[in-house]
């Protein structure tokens, strides 16, 4: 049996991992398109605080890892996948066949189409070549403007603010975080990321950008001018499905995926950030670019490989970030039902001391949460929403007082046990 995974983040990884624990005679190929050995998008934050070197991103640090498993790594990009052949094929020309195929490309950055985006110093910050050409322009001091301060955007920040650089940070929503906090929550975020001394830029865009020496001017939509050493773009990120174009696999936003991770087509599998997955509450394909739910999907995708039969439970938000020192969660629905729905919720907020906590409900079962400031059994949070366990007569307590959700949690585990 031959398996071949395109792409080696940590998706395709925990996929070739699972396949090798499942077939042990099976031949695994993992393509990458980085001369890099397979590390963690995530980690990169973390090289560029100086807290690990290059080698402290990789996934796997016995460098006989692949050897040991005898899993094949490629280096190259895919240019074509041809179905009918059952072959991928790459931009050197090389040619692999497969029986089964799994595609975990992950997503890639997106650089608004604003003049001058093209320009020196002009860097995203999504691979370890990128991390290395800002650590050598982020010195303590330089001016530095962020475009984005969505989830990856507020993890580069911490980054960059750890180097003692003047940073700015310009998002075009109008909070920070705007796909993972209610509005009084990203409100609150951007109050503390304030006063740690970064200058945040709300409800607005990058219109151009011009070299100016060894400068660049970064003109804003409000009409201000700001002069900086480094514009790092942190504005968002798509499924990378460019190299799928006329393979006939169903691509809407992003492949389109069963609860088995199989496509439309035989033999071709997909999970992670490339996909559009059936979510946890809405049962309906929607992306939701999180780790979590990849590696779950991984290891779905490697099991129906393998010739095993097995389904996920749905993508579910998951969300864990810590901005300046203030920590944040927020998981399934945390924007709520329409009251139509059977949707209400509660909201509790200490401006002062930086806590937030908002519980949403459906019917008596809680679908989504927020908070910010709590970090003793936040998790238990995340439980309660994927449990889908009926609160009964708690749903009521919590709406009088939200902070007894760990009380809530135990109750209703112990019922449903």
């Amino acid at each position: 049996m031959k398996h071949v995974i395109v792409g080696n983040g940590p998706t395709g990884l925990v996929a070739a991992e699972t396949l090798r624990h499942l077939q042990p005679d099976a031949e695994i190929t993992l393509i990458g398109d980085e001369p890099e050995p397979p590390y963690s998008r995530m980690a990169i934050p973390y090289f560029l605080i100086g807290n690990i070197t290059d080698n402290g991103t990789h996934l796997r640090k016995d460098q006989k890892h692949f050897e040991k498993l005898r899993l094949k790594l490629v280096t190259g990009r895919v240019a074509k996948v041809d179905p009918a052949a059952k072959k991928v094929e790459l931009a050197n020309g090389q040619s692999l066949p497969y029986d089964k195929l799994l595609i975990a490309t992950g997503s890639y950055p997106v650089r608004p189409p604003v003049p001058g985006m093209d320009l020196p110093n002009v860097h995203t910050c999504w691979t370890i070549a990128d991390a290395r050409a800002i650590a050598a322009k982020a010195k303590p001091g330089a001016r530095v403007l962020q475009l984005g301060a969505g989830f990856i955007g507020c993890i580069i920040m911490e980054a960059l603010a750890s180097r003692g650089v003047k940073l700015d940070v310009v998002e075009m929503g109008d909070r920070m975080v705007p796909r993972m906090m209610t509005e009084r929550a990203g409100g609150m975020i951007r109050r503390w990321v304030e006063k740690k001394g970064v200058g945040v830029h709300v409800n607005t865009g990058v219109t151009a950008v011009t070299q100016e020496g060894d400068a660049l001017r970064v003109k804003l939509s409000t009409g201000e001018d700001i002069i900086v050493d480094l514009l790092i773009c942190a504005a968002g990120v798509r499924p990378a499905v460019g190299f799928l174009a006329g393979s006939g696999i169903n691509i809407e936003r992003g492949i389109r995926v069963d609860n088995g991770m199989s496509t439309n087509l035989p033999d071709i599998f997909a999970a992670g950030d490339v996909t559009e997955a059936i979510g946890f509450h809405s049962g309906v394909p929607e992306l939701n670019a999180i780790q979590p739910n990849a590696a779950d999907q991984a290891r779905v995708a490697a099991t129906n490989m393998a010739g095993g039969h097995t389904t996920s439970g749905g993508s579910l938000a998951i969300n864990v970030l810590d901005t300046l020192g203030l920590i944040s969660t927020s998981f399934g629905q945390w924007q709520g039902a329409p009251a139509a729905e059977g949707g209400d919720g509660v909201e509790l907020c200490d401006e002062d001391n930086f806590h937030y906590l908002s519980l949403q409900f459906k019917g008596d079962v809680l679908i989504g949460a927020t908070s910010i400031g709590w970090t003793d059994h936040v998790g238990v949070l995340r439980g309660l929403v994927q449990t889908k366990h009926p609160l009964g007569q708690w749903k009521q307590r919590l709406l009088e007082d939200p902070t007894h959700f760990m009380a809530a949690y135990l109750a209703t585990a112990q019922a449903a046990a």
